[in-house]
């Protein structure tokens, strides 16, 4: 036996109709980038290569002194906090404007594989760049041919 809800109107095909539509993932517009504060999150992308793992984020507007980049352990935590107060006054009215903006992003990266001495970060055109060296050890070798005797 199955139990349905029923909204008890005389159409019985409308509410299941809009019920069915409400409750579908139409409204639910891709919130991957946004916090639980509905704020946005930077984009991130990572590529690995044989010699590093490149990290690119968007965050167009920004300045670097914006920025704190911080490895703790194998954590490496991007985060930012910028404030901008605007206050104008003329002619007998004040017009005061601000806004806050923070994020904070943390990437877990694998253990006794990252040269963290020589982790390095640039921002240029709206991009943060990491680069996070491997250790020589970590570095994937090139096949060997191995000879048969």
């Amino acid at each position: 036996m199955s139990l349905i809800k029923r909204n008890g109107n005389t159409f019985p095909a409308f509410p299941t109709f809009f019920d069915d539509l409400f409750a579908s993932e139409l409204f639910n517009w891709n919130t991957n980038n946004y916090s639980a504060t509905s704020t946005t999150v930077p984009s991130v992308n990572i590529q690995e290569t044989n010699d590093n793992f490149e990290v690119e984020m968007a965050a167009p507007g920004m300045n670097k002194e914006d920025f704190k980049v911080e490895l703790d352990g194998n954590t490496l935590t991007i985060s930012s906090n910028k404030k901008h107060e605007k206050n104008e006054k003329k002619e007998g009215y004040t017009r005061q404007e601000f806004s806050y903006q923070s994020f904070q992003r943390s990437f877990t990266l694998p253990k006794d594989v990252v040269d963290e001495d020589k982790i390095e970060a640039r921002y240029e055109n709206g991009l943060l760049h990491l680069t996070i060296p491997k250790r020589e050890e970590a570095k994937k070798k090139a096949p060997r041919l191995i000879a048969i005797s």
